[in-house]
């Protein structure tokens, strides 16, 4: 197994890292853990508020050969930035934000690909969720053709945390799915807009659909159903820009 350059592994190490200002992507922790040490640990991560991943032993057995006492992290490429923040300065910028939400994408080329489309069209950021979502990883840097060094990544503990900070400052959410009869193109998106993309296997979440403003879906005349999600987030991004430039 070949170790990657952005593991940690061990609690001190983790600690250590998280101290000196790393960005943490990801956290395993062996499910029971115990001890002094990790209680430091613990506390640690609820102040910068990530979210730790509990497994069994074996999978952390599987990340990593080396004596990792239960904890093993992965640290970001790239810092993760607040939500609310960055809206607040676009609109001190005078600039109309648009926000990209991801929900259970876990392909990197996906991954990759959106970000890049993200980045293309100016977006003002891409959120992902702590957990059950693909990684802002060394492999995104590369499938992502470097774009995730010039698009804000922001991470919350849950989509629906991003959902609850949108509509509190009024930004309209939609959410891309087949589930209705609503056409992308009848929407103003010229307005503040939040887009919520889901994966290929599941869609956007029902508890998400539950809670967006509006639903939207692409029209399709073929015999295929649907389109590759980087396919689909790219034509709802560039249907947005095409409305703010026009």
């Amino acid at each position: 197994m070949k170790e990657k350059e952005n593991i940690i592994f061990g609690i001190r190490s983790a600690i250590e890292a998280i101290e000196s200002g790393n960005t943490i992507d990801k956290i395993f922790v062996q499910k029971n853990l115990q001890g002094t040490l990790y209680k430091e640990l613990e506390n640690l991560l609820k102040k910068h508020r990530i979210a730790p991943t509990l497994v069994p032993i074996d999978k952390l057995n599987k990340l990593t050969r080396k004596n990792h006492q239960g904890i093993v992290a992965y640290t970001s490429p790239v810092p993760f930035h607040d939500l609310e923040t960055l809206i607040l300065k676009n609109r001190e910028e005078q600039k109309t934000p648009f926000i990209i939400l991801l929900d259970q994408i876990t392909d990197v080329r996906n991954f990759g690909a959106l970000l890049r489309s993200a980045e293309c069209i100016g977006a003002t950021a891409v959120v992902i969720p702590q957990t059950g979502s693909v990684s802002a990883s060394l492999d995104a840097v590369k499938t992502s053709c470097g774009a995730i060094y010039h698009i804000p990544i922001c991470k919350v503990p849950h989509l629906k945390d991003a959902i609850y900070v949108l509509q509190s400052l009024e930004i309209q959410t939609i959410a891309a799915t087949e589930k209705t009869e609503n056409s992308i193109y009848n929407l103003n998106l010229k307005k503040e807009t939040a887009i919520v993309m889901g994966s290929e296997e599941k869609g956007v979440s029902s508890g998400i659909l539950k809670l967006v403003d509006h639903k939207a879906k692409l029209p399709m005349l073929g015999k295929i159903s649907s389109l590759n999600v980087s396919v689909a987030g790219g034509i709802f991004m560039y249907e947005a820009l095409r409305q703010r430039i026009l």
